[in-house]
């Protein structure tokens, strides 16, 4: 799959850093996963928003071919886990993505407060109903999909599967603040002793199904492609990395062993810095251990790639009623949502169609609008010959 140049240099002109404040509160990813085995089954769902939710409106505006309503409701999820949100996003408003875990929780808001205007237009006796989106907008769209308990037409545009290869592999992984996010996880060892063993998603696409051989096995399996690819192997070589073997917790297991101090040593590393190092292994993490340790950026990515998983791969999550209303539209050069190694939707979601364009992400978004509106067109016009009497 090749890669828009356009993507590539578009990102290079934004001086924006994502993830600034880290992975988030232990407690509150540890809190968003426990929530995503609930909010990933439809049928465990059913009565988390009652069908006649509050919704508040302040002002419509009545125009010739629509209306604009103005209004507000409370995110169900600050009843269901009081506290997670930020406060600017209890009123049903979005946040920045400060932090790993904020992109966590606002799927899993998304995914209820969609449930909750979905509702309320049928009240309101609006019909059909149908969920769309670009890029993100996509995701999340598809996202609310998953949860809602009857067909409704899904047009994702310029999304795919997971959030784990637009943040390890895509251009916006050279956004990522990955400086703070690699001390954060070397110094507090909660993401690697505890967290971890909460990560339960073991796709296709998962970094636990097969072991890592060698930094082009690792690029090629997290979906790195040409320069990405050679900027993992320039790093692993720069931090002194001289042999990668074992998937992600097989890493681990050889980082706390015998044959990761072995190799240390081959490697002219001090007997200081082994002491260090050994120390942590027991808990008593050091400035030292952790900015000498080795394989710490690949660490980081491979826990990225697994939290990123857990909560956004949408294998976790209910298939679509009727999968046969969804039409996705991907670029294919698309730099910004990487396809390669990564699960396709259509083997998540069988029956579903997916229209590939030329060129990139940006390109997608800037010329191919009409594209986008055409599918709309054909998924409401499936809905509506499938399904006349279903208001």
């Amino acid at each position: 799959m090749g890669v828009s140049r356009l993507d590539v240099f578009y990102r290079r002109l934004l001086l924006t850093k994502l993830f600034i404040g880290g992975w988030g509160k232990p407690e509150d990813l540890k809190r968003i996963f426990e929530f995503r085995k609930i909010i990933g089954d439809r049928e465990k769902c059913k009565t988390l928003v009652p069908k006649d939710y509050p919704v508040y409106i302040n002002k419509t505006e009545e125009h010739t071919d629509c209306f604009v309503h103005n209004g507000y409701f409370i995110s169900p999820l600050e009843h269901l886990v009081p506290g997670i949100l930020p406060p600017e996003a209890v009123k049903a408003r979005r946040s920045s993505l400060k932090n790993v875990s904020d992109l966590f929780v606002m799927g899993g808001a998304l995914i209820l407060e969609s449930t909750v205007l979905l509702r309320w237009l049928e009240r309101e006796g609006y019909w059909p109903l149908g969920m769309t989106g670009i890029s993100m907008g996509g995701y999340m769209a598809s996202l609310a999909v998953t949860n809602w308990p009857k067909p409704i037409p899904l047009v994702p545009c310029l999304s795919w599967s997971t959030a784990s290869s637009v943040f390890t592999t895509g251009v916006l992984s050279r956004a990522v603040n990955w400086t703070e996010l690699e001390k954060q996880y070397a110094v507090n060892s909660v993401y690697e002793n505890e967290i971890i063993k909460l990560l339960e998603y073991c796709g296709a696409d998962s970094l636990k199904m097969e072991p890592l051989k060698s930094e082009n096995t690792l690029g090629h399996l997290l979906g790195l492609s040409g320069d990405l690819r050679m900027s993992v192997g320039q790093h692993s070589k720069v931090t002194g990395e001289s042999d990668i073997s074992g998937g992600l917790e097989g890493q681990r297991a050889r980082d706390r062993g015998q044959g990761f101090l072995s190799s240390m040593i081959s490697n002219g590393t001090s007997t200081d810095h082994l002491t260090s190092v050994h120390s942590a292994q027991h808990g008593k993490k050091t400035v030292s251990a952790k900015c000498c340790r080795p394989t710490l950026h690949l660490e980081s990515i491979g826990f990225m790639k697994g939290v990123m998983d857990e909560c956004t791969h949408m294998a976790n999550f209910s298939v679509p009623v009727d999968t046969s209303l969804i039409i996705v539209v991907q670029a294919k050069e698309d730099a910004y949502i990487p396809r390669t190694g990564v699960l396709g939707l259509q083997e998540i979601w069988p029956g579903c169609e997916i229209r590939y364009l030329n060129g990139g992400h940006i390109s997608a978004y800037l010329f191919k609008q009409k594209v986008f509106r055409q599918a709309i067109y054909d998924a409401f016009n499936r809905f509506c010959q499938k399904y006349p009497n279903l208001h």
